[in-house]
């Protein structure tokens, strides 16, 4: 007969408390967590590597060496060669600040990607589902064809798909909050979805009037993204965006973990669906647009990267918010290198190598039968 309530607290007061783990021997969460810092370890080490290599790389291959040699003369103030000067140019100026621009919209991609899957408890979604990368790209090629923000000078083109991806994003805000102003999934996604079509629209009916091929050029790059336009200028800005989004986005791996779980159980446990829901969609907002002014419309990198990385270290966001970024940075950096050598002297699309290499990646996806999409 099982023991009354009162009984049963009595006795499990009374119980010995679990014995600690023997001399030597780790508990299973110091272990995970362990495991967690290799991982992690592992990947910023490959981060590295990968840089050093992909900076050397290109029409003008400089040896790993040299290429370490030349940045650490670069960071410290050293000296050079004079017969070293135009590779130091390449090296430098041209090379360094490329490969960390597309470490770093990797990083931001693959972080955002995994806090939207969240947001809208959809495993499809990635970070230009709510429309924000289609709205950029309607705000840069917009100023490249009418001319607008020419006080800017060079920095025109990325506050104009800055200020379409913050407009793109108060919309879908306003056409998919309810009567009381609460946020579900399901209508930001389909307004997303429908905002990202019509701004899509826009962009065909800018093509079709184009002025003249450059601008079609321009509107090409904006639609299929890469990092030709590369330049120290733009990394401070895209670093403190992406670095600061990531610092938050861990802070808020908890709520996210209750908000995969539905609005229901996240009531129950203390935490506002609506009011997270809107702070993350600012955020996603923010760190997207930014990106998307300096690269264009990268897909399937927020797609892909959250659910590799799922079937890695598991569900728990403040796990995969770890180990995504880097992965993603990883990614990122080997695909802008294929970009510029595959077909050299000419560039291909990021957007068009991430597809080729998503596709497959999501079908095998699709069919693993031990993942299912957002956890195990």
């Amino acid at each position: 007969m099982p023991l009354p309530l009162t009984a049963t607290a009595a006795a499990a007061s009374d119980a010995p408390p679990p014995e600690p783990p023997a001399k030597g021997v780790r508990s299973p969460v110091a272990a995970s967590r362990a495991g967690l810092a290799a991982t992690c370890a592992a990947l910023l080490l490959i981060l590295l590597v990968s840089v050093v290599v992909a900076i050397g790389l290109g029409s003008a291959v400089v040896t790993p060496g040299d290429t370490a040699r030349l940045l650490w003369a670069a960071l410290s103030g050293g000296s050079i060669d004079a017969d070293e000067v135009t590779t130091y140019q390449i090296i430098w100026q041209i090379r360094t600040p490329r490969v960390l621009l597309a470490a770093l919209v990797g990083a931001g991609l693959s972080a955002v990607g995994v806090a939207i899957q969240a947001l809208v408890r959809n495993a499809l979604a990635d970070p230009f589902v709510l429309g924000v990368s289609s709205g950029a790209s309607v705000g840069a090629v917009g100023v490249t064809v009418t001319g607008g923000l020419a006080a800017l000078g060079v920095y025109a083109v990325s506050a104009g798909a800055f200020i379409g991806a913050l407009v793109a994003s108060l919309l879908v805000y306003v056409a998919s909050a309810g009567r009381g102003g609460g946020l579900s999934p399901l209508r930001l996604v389909l307004t997303g979805v429908a905002m990202a079509l019509g701004f899509q629209a826009v962009l065909s009916v800018i093509i079709y009037f184009a002025p003249d091929t450059e601008a079609t050029s321009m509107i090409l790059y904006w639609t299929m993204g890469g990092f030709g336009a590369a330049s120290w200028g733009a990394l401070p800005v895209v670093a403190a965006c992406v670095l600061l989004g990531l610092a938050v986005l861990h802070r808020y791996s908890r709520a996210l973990d209750v908000l995969a779980l539905g609005d229901e159980t996240a009531t129950s446990l203390g935490i506002s669906p609506d009011r997270h829901r809107k702070g993350l969609l600012l955020l996603a907002s923010l760190v997207t647009g930014t990106m998307v002014a300096v690269s264009g419309a990268i897909s399937f990198v927020g797609l892909v990267m959250p659910h590799l990385v799922r079937m890695v270290v598991g569900a728990t966001h403040a796990r995969v918010l770890a180990v995504a970024p880097p992965a993603g940075a990883v990614f990122m950096v080997w695909v802008d290198l294929l970009s510029r050598t595959l077909v050299a002297p000419r560039e291909l699309p990021l957007g068009v190598i991430t597809a080729l290499v998503g596709v497959p990646v999501f079908i095998a996806l699709m069919r693993h039968k031990g993942y299912m999409f957002g956890g195990r």
